[in-house]
């Protein structure tokens, strides 16, 4: 493979990396779209519950499982991000030495 295939794998576990820690810190940007209909739709529930004068714990406990639930999914495309890299990176070495066991001097 070659070096615009890394290097484009490794913009992509830039984004990754910042998308995470992005969620981390509670931001909704790099949510998709159930992920982000799942926390509006826990945020509106426990909004009215807080109007209506009752405690809004559920809906608090929902958007921590929801954001704990992007955080494990943008891990796992992290950890595959870095294994396909690494898989591209072998493979280029073995061609390299390939090519150059091959060759006459």
């Amino acid at each position: 493979m070659s070096n615009a295939d890394i290097r484009r794998l490794d913009r992509e576990i830039r984004q990754t990396a910042r998308k995470l820690e992005a969620v981390r810190r509670g931001e909704w940007w790099p949510l998709n779209g159930s992920e982000r209909r799942a926390m509006a739709r826990a945020l509106a529930g426990g909004s009215y519950r807080v109007a209506r004068g009752r405690g809004a714990g559920r809906a608090e406990e929902q958007m921590d499982t929801t954001g704990s639930a992007a955080e494990m999914r943008l891990n796992a495309e992290l950890t595959a991000l870095h294994g396909e890299r690494q898989r591209l990176i072998t493979e280029a070495a073995r061609t390299k030495a390939a090519k150059k066991s091959s060759g006459w001097w």
